[in-house]
């Protein structure tokens, strides 16, 4: 079969394409190499303005030219470098070879053996996969993050006055106001937001074995440590890691891991609670023509968004634990178990974005049924026992706690009138008796 939506193995690549497609330029092959090959050319620019000796000479009018290189890269130059590496059988040296090619087309070949001048294949991989996850989050995921928070802030802000029955093991417990309810959700992805903003993008840029060794070797007088974090830190926007083995430490990687990963736990978090407030007839969702809830019952609209979420959710943080658990750990100065699991960092991020979609989706469907969030608080006049019993405690009114619960345990049900009758029954003032009365399960919200 030839590889299309409906072909894919994967549903980040096939049925929810539509949703993922933007993250190819990023964590496809192609964006891969494309990566490498910016890394190369401004590893040889930043050489230039060293200057290194045999470099000076170098017309730096051609700088843009080379950067056309990486700038215009199509995926016809990607297939010519899968071509080279049919022969080289080594992913990062036929990209070498492939930029060789184009300093042989501007006819600045005298130039090109310093291409990759003392560099190990990972100076270029961990440099190009930081570059891209830091550039995706910028520019992919944490806007769709953002319009959800953003979203959930907008549905805290409409509902903020309607007071709610909390559930606390299930069972009701002190009204509460859904508004509230909701902004918690935003409030806990603000703080992990600024959590991840301190993680820094780390790449390890330093020869074979992270020392330097044959840059040294060749030019003793330079300082290239000096010049390694600037080159990353000025060329590339990333924070070299120092000192390193032949690969990137991935603690910062997987710290950003870790970040998403409890983004995503409070967004399963969330999604289980609206599931369950639809459940309990406090939403009411949008009916969209022509779409069908159940194949056999017509009159079903499921919460398919919250569950499609929540499903993603799973799998993007089952992947992310396995990439922020593996990753730190490298035998010795390196081993290569890195590489293949750095292949599938897009497909958490993947995941993420379709669930954050379908949360865009079921939170715009939303619509409250404020008569069933009302009815709710009207079958539990029990709950206003603790307002009444803690007044009574200031009023030094012997055991209330006790009294109150003798009250609301009885099999009877507990109503407004029962409780009226209960404060009427109480040897207090009629002032607090006035005070007391007031209180309802609907004002009752607290601050």
């Amino acid at each position: 079969m030839k590889l299309n939506t409906l072909t894919a193995i994967s549903p980040v690549d096939g049925r929810y394409n539509r949703h993922t497609n933007t993250l190819s330029s990023y964590f496809s092959e192609f964006g891969l190499i494309k990566y490498r090959v910016r890394v190369e050319v401004e590893y040889f620019i930043a050489l230039c303005e060293l200057p290194l000796p045999q470099l000076i000479d170098f017309d730096t009018s051609l700088f843009e030219t080379l950067r056309s290189i990486y700038n215009n890269f199509s995926e016809q130059d990607a297939l010519g470098i899968k071509e080279i590496e049919k022969t080289t059988n080594h992913d990062v040296k036929a990209v070498e070879y492939f930029i060789k090619q184009q300093f042989d087309n501007l006819e600045i070949s005298q130039y090109k053996e310093f291409i990759h001048f003392g560099l190990t294949s990972q100076d270029i991989n961990n440099t190009a996969i930081p570059l891209s996850i830091k550039e995706s989050h910028e520019e992919i995921l944490l806007p769709v993050i953002n319009f959800v928070k953003s979203e959930i802030e907008r549905l805290a802000t409409t509902w903020s006055d309607i007071p709610m029955l909390a559930k606390t093991h299930g069972q009701p417990a002190s009204p509460t106001r859904l508004g509230k309810e909701i902004n918690v959700f935003s409030e806990r992805l603000v703080e992990q937001l600024t959590l991840l903003e301190q993680v820094p993008y780390a790449a390890k840029f330093g020869g074979a074995t992270g020392n330097f060794n044959a840059h040294h070797v060749a030019y003793p007088n330079i300082n290239w440590i000096e010049f390694g974090n600037a080159f990353v830190k000025n060329n590339l926007g990333l924070v070299r890691s120092h000192p390193t083995t032949q690969i990137e430490h991935y603690d910062h990687l997987a710290a950003y891991f870790d970040g998403l990963k409890r983004i995503n736990t409070i967004l399963i978090d969330m999604s289980r609670d609206i599931w369950q407030y639809v459940s309990m007839n406090y939403f009411k969702q949008k009916i969209k023509a022509g779409e069908v809830g159940s194949s056999a019952m017509p009159h079903k609209v499921n919460p398919i968004d919250f569950e499609n979420a929540e499903g993603n959710l799973g799998i993007a943080n089952a992947l992310l634990e396995h990439l922020s658990a593996k990753l730190p750990i490298s035998r010795l100065q390196r081993d290569l178990t890195d590489s293949t699991v750095l292949r599938n960092v897009g497909v958490p991020i993947g995941h993420m974005i379709i669930a954050l979609r379908s949360l865009e989706k079921g939170l715009g469907k939303l619509e409250l049924n404020e008569s069933a969030i009302r009815a709710d608080l009207e079958n539990n006049w029990a709950v206003v026992a603790e307002a009444i019993q803690t007044i009574l405690r200031r009023e030094n009114f012997p055991n209330p706690y006790e009294a109150l619960k003798d009250l609301t345990r009885k099999n009877t049900k507990i109503t407004e009138e029962s409780i009226v009758d209960f404060i009427d029954d109480l040897e207090v003032s009629d002032t607090i008796k006035a005070e007391l009365k007031a209180i309802t399960p609907f004002n009752y919200t607290g601050i």
